[in-house]
């Protein structure tokens, strides 16, 4: 491949990428300084400066997480091919994408943040890669932000060394590193710094509801865009307080110190416990759904939407002990026969933990900035013979499960080896375009592409077989339902 250098604001020194085609590739950027020994569950530390020029032409090591369930349909790209990922604590790396690496082509950016609960995923993954968007006239950037225990861990003896009194969040408080990188460097490579969106899926979108929330993130982004998650309304209730969180964290401490924990391999501190976002007294010092109920978040245009089978890969039957009691529950949640009550369970594990949170920020967020939504509804074409386990909730097939419009609004179907057919192409071109637009112009219709009127409350854009159409929330007296149950829901 043909190379092609840029310098960077913050670094002494170049940084020397490669030519994919006729988009410009950055791999493996340092944002922030390793976050080991003594920096582990410390904010992060600007990266070093360098002398002379640094090669840029390969994905810095993944995060430390688990191995990913042999069954998942999310994690892996092909599974003809499970080459071990690299990982390591030093994982604090982004990549840029760019059709036009050249100070003054002030081109719109999207910095996008990978999915997987906080436990999986990295920015050099195939789905997430950057190529096709910056083909639009993007400048494109991924990253690696700490997860698990390492990324996520409150403790009092935590708390007690910071000076704002505050533990947990490191991951999302990455993201806000990566951001200010953005913000002092991304001019180097043609991107404009007053024009970034921010946009993930899963908890990548979620993390983006919290940053809208967070005073400390408003200056780094201008629009975002949020797939299938939510950060308010969630099923489990607003994020736990630092009390609560540093509780957690000492049951999963087993008492041992915090000097010990830090000498531990980071390998161990990973593959227990899940963690997550915290009211952590530095990056969100109050609950997220406080700030959107009262409409204090950044007022920014926002995008969002969801998979009609949200809750395939997750539900099970023992989900339905948390069915609200409330006057008209037996008539969108039927349990009158078996094949009802497998039906329910999928449905009520979509919309509660997925759909209905979605729906909720898009509510929110109406009267304070423009805002749209989608529904997904292509099958996308699983292989014959996949090593897949069924959904846990006996039905059969996964249908438009999470994660599933992810190839499509990255035109990245290429990622997985899958029959993908002319529709699903066109779909994803649709998509892809649909996204570029709004980065570019903060408004996702128009054009050459469908009109797609603002959210209201009820009607989404659709985007089915190979189509966009405007459209009906699907299951709308479902959400409403939910709407009346206080969180988190019934245990």
């Amino acid at each position: 491949m043909i190379g092609t250098t840029v310098r960077t604001t913050a670094a002494a020194g170049r940084l020397a990428g490669e030519y994919d085609g006729e988009v410009a590739v950055f791999r493996g950027i340092p944002f922030a300084e390793p976050p080991v020994g003594d920096l582990r569950w410390r904010p992060p530390r600007a990266a070093a400066p360098w002398d002379g020029e640094r090669r840029a032409d390969t994905f810095g090591p993944a995060p430390l997480q688990p191995q990913p369930p042999r069954d998942s349909i999310m994690y892996h790209t092909n599974f003809a091919d499970r080459r071990a990922l690299v990982m390591s604590e030093d994982c604090l790396y982004l990549n840029v994408w760019t059709p036009d690496p050249a100070p003054a082509a002030g081109l719109p950016v999207l910095v996008w943040i990978h999915g997987g609960g906080n436990r999986y995923g990295h920015g050099g993954q195939e789905i997430h890669h950057g190529r096709a968007l910056a083909r639009r006239g993007l400048v494109a950037v991924t990253l690696n932000h700490r997860l698990g225990a390492l990324g996520f861990l409150a403790h009092p003896e935590l708390a007690a060394e910071d000076d704002l009194g505050a533990s947990g969040n490191y991951g999302v408080l990455d993201i806000v590193a990566a951001l200010t990188w953005v913000r002092e460097n991304i001019t180097a490579f043609g991107g404009d710094p007053g024009r970034v969106t921010l946009a993930g899926n899963s908890a990548g979108a979620a993390h983006i509801c919290h940053l809208m929330a967070s005073p400390a993130a408003r200056h780094l982004f201008h629009a975002a865009i949020g797939q299938s998650a939510s950060g308010i309304g969630r099923a489990e209730g607003p994020l736990p307080d630092q009390a609560a969180a540093q509780k957690q964290g000492l049951r999963w401490a087993e008492d041992r110190d915090l000097g010990v924990l830090r000498r531990l391999d980071g390998v161990e501190l990973v593959l227990k416990g899940h963690f997550g976002p915290v009211v952590d007294g530095r990056v969100l010092t109050e609950p997220s759904d406080d700030v959107f109920g009262t409409a204090r978040q950044h007022a920014v245009p926002l995008l969002v939407g969801t998979n009609d089978d949200e809750g395939s890969v997750y539900a099970s039957l023992d989900v339905l002990r948390r069915l609200p009691v409330e006057p008209g529950t037996d008539a969108v949640y039927p349990l009158r026969d078996a094949d009802e009550v497998r039906r329910t369970a999928r449905r009520f594990t979509g919309e509660s933990r997925f759909t209905y949170p979605v729906w909720h920020w898009a509510r929110t967020h109406t009267e304070a900035a423009p805002t749209w939504m989608y529904r997904f509804t292509r099958r996308p074409p699983l292989p014959a013979g996949i090593p897949l386990a069924p959904p846990r909730d006996g039905l059969p097939g996964y249908g438009v499960h999470h994660t599933a419009e992810l190839p499509y609004v990255l035109d990245n179907l290429a990622a997985r080896a899958w029959p993908w057919t002319d529709a699903d192409r066109q779909l994803a071109r649709t998509m892809a375009d649909t996204w570029a637009r709004f980065v570019t112009d903060h408004d996702p219709g128009g054009g050459a592409l469908p009109a797609w009127p603002r959210f209201t409350g009820e009607s989404v854009m659709v985007f089915g077989d190979g189509t966009a159409a405007v459209g009906p929330i699907q299951r709308l007296d479902a959400l409403r339902l939910l709407d009346r149950v206080p969180r988190p829901l019934p245990d």
